[in-house]
């Protein structure tokens, strides 16, 4: 049996390094060394977290995937 998985991507070019996506779900999402964030892993189990902080991020540079179509952020 597959394993379910979330994809979760942040455009840097949007990503205005607010930090709000790290503080929320740390264990998903962290700041690099300019920082920009980026996803601890492209892949993870669902999470509701992943998509707070899709909805929570101010420049909408988060996008979460349940195999390959965007479910976050919600509408």
């Amino acid at each position: 049996m597959r394993a379910v998985s979330w994809t979760t991507e942040v455009d840097r070019d949007l990503c205005m390094g607010s930090g709000m996506c790290a503080a929320m779900a740390s264990d998903l999402y962290t700041l690099d060394d300019e920082d920009r964030a980026k996803p601890v892993r492209e892949r993870i189990t669902p999470d509701e977290r992943a998509l707070d902080a899709a909805d929570s991020c101010p420049a909408s540079a988060i996008v979460v995937r349940d195999g390959g179509l965007p479910i976050g952020p919600r509408p």
